[in-house]
């Protein structure tokens, strides 16, 4: 019964009684707020590096390029030290997030989402009263320890561990949902502050102390999950967190027995987890933390993320029109986001990955051929306006089925597959393969945009059908299967199957619960 490496015998049902308490709702909702400083991270960073305040005060030579007569548009913006900036921050978050797991054994995952509010804070604050590059990247890195060192680690795994198995997908891509508000409320916030002159960039990296504060009291106002409770030994408070969430009809006890159980075959085969999970009983579980975050960047997404006003800028909009169109691309990602928790356990994730996939591999071939046929292969051609329109709404439509998909089940799908035993460690890995990845490609995308041209989404779509065509073959669906009793979902998967092998459950259960 614990999950996935093992598919252990007599596994449970699932159903315990419970269903949709206030109290669960209030819970995931608290939790899912990590998603905020994730999103007003992603905003705020390619918003502020298109203020001509910021760039006069700290990237002098940006300006000038930009002002330059007849350059070449797709490289206005290519500079090492302005993409450092940004990819700072993912850079301490993956150093960060390889010691998360221990950490998270060790005080729970409602104290680790309490310390990642403080980082942030700091982080926020430096950054604002920064007066030099140094101080900038300074306080991205400690926003790095923020994100990395605790919400990535703690709000999704703490969600799949809360939320009722038959709606753990719509609850889990709450941490989705509230990323998109974060996302859609910087691009807002940068949209006012450039009106604002010289300091407004100030304002904008400083109002990340607004979401930090949001995610250090709703850490205050949750409990523990009972797995994290039952692994440092607090069964009676593990039983209390369950029946507060489950509600007075839930059978409370069986559905802690079970997850007792799933602890028990954890300390069964105690070793290190990150030794546990390279071992060929959990290489499903490997190859998933690595694959899907790797596709989800992949995807480029979060390059367009992050620097969608340059974007727009390169493809003819001017400043202020650039920020506008970022606050109307954080719209539709807060609206396909609110799809995707309306979908995900009606239909399942392997469809919205699929569909997801399909349209956002037309949408980039045809963002390429656009700026292929307007800016031309120099970069020197002026692009019609109705051809600028045709880009934005089209980077609308990519990111709405991004939203739906690869957006929220990165999240879903490794906060769910992981057995209790290597659930730390295995997050871990996931969330430092996530930003590794963002840090190799935020540092470089501008100067691919600049190498490559139009190309640059061309490659991306590549990488799309590459990982669509992976989930049809790889990953099994896991719509309403609970989390202890997931090992046989890959058990029956014709290819995982051999890898995985049936177990049975801990003789001491009782010891664990009484």
């Amino acid at each position: 019964m614990a999950g996935g490496g093992f598919a252990v015998a007599d596994a449970p049902s699932g159903d315990y009684g419970g269903g949709i308490t206030f109290s669960v709702v209030v819970t995931c909702l608290m939790a899912a707020s990590g998603g905020l400083i994730f999103g007003y991270d992603i905003g705020i960073s390619g918003g502020v590096t298109a203020m001509e305040s910021f760039l006069e005060e700290f990237f002098p030579g940006v300006l000038r390029r930009m002002a330059a007569a007849r350059r070449d548009q797709y490289c206005v913006y290519d500079s090492h030290v302005l993409t450092a900036f940004t990819s700072s921050l993912y850079l301490a978050g993956l150093v960060a997030s390889l010691a998360a797991g221990r950490v998270t054994r060790a005080v729970g995952r409602q104290a680790v989402m309490l310390a990642g509010g403080a980082f942030f804070f700091a982080g926020a604050a430096v950054n604002a009263a920064a007066v030099n590059i140094a101080m900038l990247i300074v306080g991205r890195m400690l926003l790095g320890f923020g994100i990395g060192f605790t919400n990535q680690q703690a709000a999704p795994v703490y969600l799949a561990e809360t939320a009722p198995a038959k709606w753990r997908g719509a609850f889990t891509t709450g941490f989705q949902l509230f990323l998109g508000i974060g996302n859609l409320a910087a691009n807002l916030t940068n949209y006012g502050a450039a009106r604002i002159p010289r300091w407004g960039w100030r304002l904008s990296l400083g109002l990340a102390a607004v979401p930090a504060a949001v995610i250090f009291v709703g850490a205050l106002l949750i409990p523990d999950t009972p797995s994290s409770l039952i692994v440092r030994g607090r069964v009676e408070q593990a039983r209390a967190a369950l029946r507060r969430v489950r509600g007075p009809k839930a059978d409370v006890d069986a559905e802690l027995e079970d997850v007792a159980r799933a602890v028990g075959v954890a300390r069964s085969n105690e070793q290190g987890a990150f030794r546990r999970i390279l071992g060929r009983e959990y290489r499903p579980h490997l190859v998933m933390a690595v694959a899907v975050p790797l596709f989800q960047q992949l995807t480029g997404v979060i390059v367009i993320a992050f620097f969608s006003p340059v974007l727009f800028q390169t493809a003819g909009f001017g400043s202020n029109a650039a920020l506008m169109g970022a606050v109307i691309l954080g719209a539709v990602n807060l609206g396909s986001a609110l799809v995707s928790v309306a979908t995900v356990d009606r239909y399942g994730r392997r469809p919205l990955f699929l569909a997801g996939g399909l349209v956002m591999i037309m949408c980039q071939v045809a963002v390429a051929w656009i700026m292929g046929s307007q800016i031309g292969r120099d970069g020197e051609s002026a692009m019609a306006r109705k051809y600028s329109v045709a880009v934005l709404a089209l980077t609308c439509v990519f990111s709405a089925s991004f939203g739906w998909s690869w957006g929220p089940l990165t999240w879903v799908i490794p906060g769910e597959i992981f057995p209790v035993e290597v659930r730390s460690a295995g997050q871990g890995i996931s969330v430092a393969v996530n930003l590794g990845a963002t840090f190799v490609l935020t540092q470089t995308f501008l100067s691919m945009l600049c190498s490559f041209k139009y190309a640059t989404f061309i490659y991306y779509a590549a990488w799309v059908a590459v990982m669509t065509a992976f989930v049809v073959a790889f990953l099994p669906e896991t719509k309403g299967v609970p989390l202890e009793a997931m090992g046989a979902v890959w058990a029956r998967h014709w290819y995982w199957g051999r890898f995985v092998k049936v177990q049975q459950p801990a003789k001491n259960t009782d010891a664990l619960i009484n």
